[in-house]
């Protein structure tokens, strides 16, 4: 059986009035580390930095921040979603362009690039195997889609071939609000 001495409750009642400010400094120093390692670490933006007007519907893919910004009409409907963006900044294509095409269950084909790089890649139609989701968003640029995906652990990060690719559920969101003849920027 152990005796309290007086040493010991000074200890103890010391670390018991201390706790509080250790736990909050532990909790400030996760979240700074949270911040600082985050790979999908996006604000707000505003959509006259980006397009002269939001007469129509409009998006903002930021790869840097892995995040598509959308405002509807007149701008008054804003809402962010994380992505996934490009592997590499070769693979990028930036600029202005707009939604040209959309399509509920989407075929894969292995672009011409693709193909010399993995030749025994062969087209995938709709499904949980096909890289496109469940919906996709075609853009004025051959070959660069909004998509969904099927592999959430893309979501946040440099995993595509150049398309900007959403969890199934927000994809799906996104093309409820976005007509065709939507202008995207990709930054």
């Amino acid at each position: 059986m152990s005796r309290l001495t007086r040493r010991g409750l000074l200890a103890a009642t010391s670390a018991f009035v201390a706790s509080p400010a250790l736990l909050h400094a532990q909790e400030v120093f996760q979240e700074e580390e949270f911040n600082r390692h985050n790979i999908s670490s996006f604000s707000n933006q505003d959509w006259r930095d980006h397009f002269d007007s939001v007469e129509q519907v409009s998006i903002l893919a930021d790869t840097t921040s892995r995040a598509l910004h959308f405002w509807g009409e007149g701008g008054r409907d804003y809402r962010v979603f994380p992505t996934s963006v490009p592997r590499t900044d070769e693979l990028t294509k930036r600029g202005y362009t707009e939604v040209v095409r959309k399509k509920v269950g989407p075929s894969w084909t292995p672009t011409a690039s693709q193909l010399e790089r993995y030749p025994d890649w062969k087209p995938i139609g709709p499904g949980p195997e096909n890289p496109l989701g469940t919906h996709a968003m075609y853009l004025g640029w051959p070959a660069y889609i909004i998509h969904g995906t099927h592999d959430t652990r893309k979501i946040g990060r440099r995993s595509s071939d150049g398309c900007i690719g959403l969890y199934n559920e927000m994809i799906a969101q996104l093309f409820d609000i976005t007509p065709i003849g939507a202008q995207v920027r990709i930054i």
